[in-house]
This record gives structure tokens, sequence and C-alpha cells, in this order.
């Protein structure tokens, strides 16, 4: 995994922010620091490379993007301007080199759009693996914000259609809702969502489980984004498979329900497809606390069946008796769960084999065909036509 940590820190120097940089680094093992709004001289910046252990730094032009990596990580930048510093990366656990552009935009929708240009021819290469993340200073819907007078949207246009033109994906976060604050009286409190991460299909490809969580805000109005990202494995890849046998569990529902009404943030899309995948594993889990092998568990309860009957011809008593029933119960009830599966597997297996062989695939459509047509017709008076 890949950690990087992106921060609108509003002064390196102040509010403890520097020891805190230095704690996130430890504790989350980052590569690679993003930090914005340091307020101090860029000449300085070799300098909090080393207090933070960092092996490289490079600034922006005015100075308002600090970017550091450490030793694993091998960076090229590709260009920078005021709001951003666009970055090529290679890493030992990552076979192709991934790009992103760290983002720190200007306040004013008009003073945006020449990093609304950038970002379109970076978009423009299909073939690159891209990630834009950073404080956009902008939100793209009125859920984004609260507090204060009602959100112009009109504002927000520009930056939609960008992330639209662009094929770019909001991938949603953990964590609090809002990014910013103003930090005033509770009476006045504005909050947003201006950090944010959009990564393209490429990315998605190579990297889908990239994640962002929203840290404690603590020594600046903006939280620190902590994104990690963990590389597609390539082999042993182990598919998901729903069981049908599942259904029939009593807190089977119980168990959906609980796990998809956990709430996630993200647009539609990125939410259905965080939920299902998490689901997935929730489920998995479920199966081996509730049932566990079900095909050992058959050889295993008849083993013990075959034991409890021994015993209870040996000794006829009350207690063996009920000991060989329990027994039996749960060896019927396990042979139909093996039997369900079989079942579901051999299903599976006539359509796997129906697709590369068409002889065979038209052969149960034409099985198919023949049970859905009406042969004869049952007229009121009982006579067959």
């Amino acid at each position: 995994m890949i950690s990087t940590m992106i921060w609108n820190v509003r002064g390196i120097t102040t509010q403890g922010a520097l020891e805190r940089i230095k704690n996130l680094r430890k504790l989350h093992q980052l590569s690679i620091m993003a930090i914005l709004e340091p307020f101090s001289d860029s000449n300085l910046i070799q300098s909090f490379m080393h207090q933070m252990n960092m092996e490289q730094a490079v600034s922006n032009g005015n100075g308002k993007i600090w970017l550091f990596w450490n030793k694993d990580i091998d960076c090229v930048v590709l260009e920078e301007d005021d709001q951003q510093i666009t970055c090529e990366f290679s890493h030992n656990e990552i076979q192709e080199h991934f790009t992103i552009t760290f983002v720190y935009a200007k306040c004013k929708d008009q003073l945006r759009r020449p990093l609304w240009d950038r970002m379109l021819h970076h978009a423009a290469d299909n073939n690159k693996t891209w990630c834009s993340v950073g404080d956009f200073n902008v939100i793209t819907s009125m859920e984004e914000k609260l507090g204060g007078v009602p959100y112009n949207m009109r504002k927000s246009l520009d930056f939609i259609a960008v992330i639209e033109a662009c094929g770019l994906i909001d991938i949603g976060f953990s964590g609090h809702k809002f990014t910013w604050s103003n930090k005033r009286g509770i009476h006045h409190r504005i909050w947003k969502r201006l950090d944010r991460a959009l990564v393209n299909d490429k990315w998605l490809e190579m990297m889908p489980q990239t994640t962002i969580t929203h840290l404690p805000s603590v020594g600046s109005d903006h939280c620190p984004l902590l994104m990690e990202m963990i590389p597609k494995e390539e082999e042993h890849i182990k598919y998901f498979k729903f069981l049908n046998c599942w259904t029939e569990q009593s807190n089977f529902i119980d168990t959906v329900k609980s796990c998809w009404e956990r709430n996630v943030e993200g647009s539609s899309m990125w939410r259905f497809h965080q939920k299902l995948k998490r689901l997935s594993n929730t489920l998995s889990v479920w199966s081996r606390r509730e049932l566990g092998d079900i095909f050992s568990k058959v050889r295993d309860y008849e083993e013990k069946v075959r034991t409890a009957e021994d015993n209870f011809i040996q000794e006829q008593t009350e207690a063996n008796r009920t000991i060989l029933h329990g027994l039996n119960a749960e060896y019927i009830r396990f042979l139909k769960l093996e039997d369900s599966i079989l079942k579901q597997k051999t299903q599976l297996q006539w359509f796997k084999e129906g697709d590369a062989n068409t002889k065979y695939f038209h052969s149960l459509i034409r099985g198919r065909r023949r049970r859905l047509f009406i042969h004869k017709l049952l007229t009121e008076d009982g006579e067959w036509i």
C-alpha cells in the first residue's frame, strides 16, 4: 500500500502543524506528502524535508504547494504552475507509472479557469493513470455546504463540467463530511467539502481500492486527506460467489440490511460500488462464521453420526438417542446445503460450456423451447384439443 497525505495546512510553522505532520508521517507511513499553503519561504523546503525525514522535495513557482516523497518513490515533475504540480511517480509495489496532479485552486471561479484547462490537457491522454487531488476551493453540490447563506451553484458549473469532460470520478471518502470550516462561533460556522480526489478509469483499473480518509482538522481550517493506494493483485484473485443457500438462513436478511444501510459518501455510482464491495466482504465473513466449510462439515458430521450410531447400539439410553437425533438433524442440514451448492455449480458449468460450445448451447435452447411449447389446450368442457 502507498500512503499519501494532502493537507492545506495554512502555515507549516503554526499551531503545532509541523509536529502533527511528523506524527502523521510516522503513524500512516506516508510515502508522499503534499503541503498546501505552507506560508513559509520556499528556500526553507529542504530544511523541512530533513525534519520530516523525507528524501526529496519540490515547490511550485509561487510556493503554495510543497511536495515531499521518500526513498521508495521515484518522481518526475511533469509541469507546475500557480495552482498545481503534476508528477509522474513509480513505486516498487506498482509495475506501471502513475500521475498525480496536486491542486491548490484559486478562490475565485474565473481565476480557476487556467487550472481547468490544464486538467483537460491531462485528460486528453487516455493511456495515463491519473489522479487529481487537493483543495479545489469549490463544491459540487448543495449537500457539500452547511451553514451561512444559500450557495449559488452557478459558481460550481465550470468545475462540474470539467469533471465530466475529463471523465473523472470522485472516489468519495470516509470520516467527517466536510473538509473546511471557517472556525467561527457556532451561530456563524460554515462547513464545506473543498478537498477531494478525482481519478480516471485507468487509475481504477490499476488501483481500484484507492481510498480517501478525512483526518481531524487539528491545526488548520482544513482537514488532511489521507489517500491510500492499493495496487491491483494480478495473481490469486479470489472472486466473490453468492450462494443461493445463504438466503435460507434466518439471519441473512438482517445481515444484508445492517451492512447496506451503513453510510457511504460520494457520487451515487461510487456509493453503490462501495456498498456492493462492503456487502460481499460482510457476507463472506458471515458465511465463514455461520456455516464454515460446508463440505468439511458434511464429512465431519458423517463421522459423528457413525460414532453416535455405534454408541446408541451399544448403549440404548435416552441421552444417546437424543445425541444421535441432534447429529442427524445437523448432518441433514449440511447435506442440503452441500446439495444446493453443487446444483448451483452445475448450473454455472452449463452456462460456461454453453457459451464455449455453440452446438451444446443451442441444444439447451431447443430443449427449453420444447418445454415452453403449447402442445394442447384444455377446454371448459374438460376436452383436450
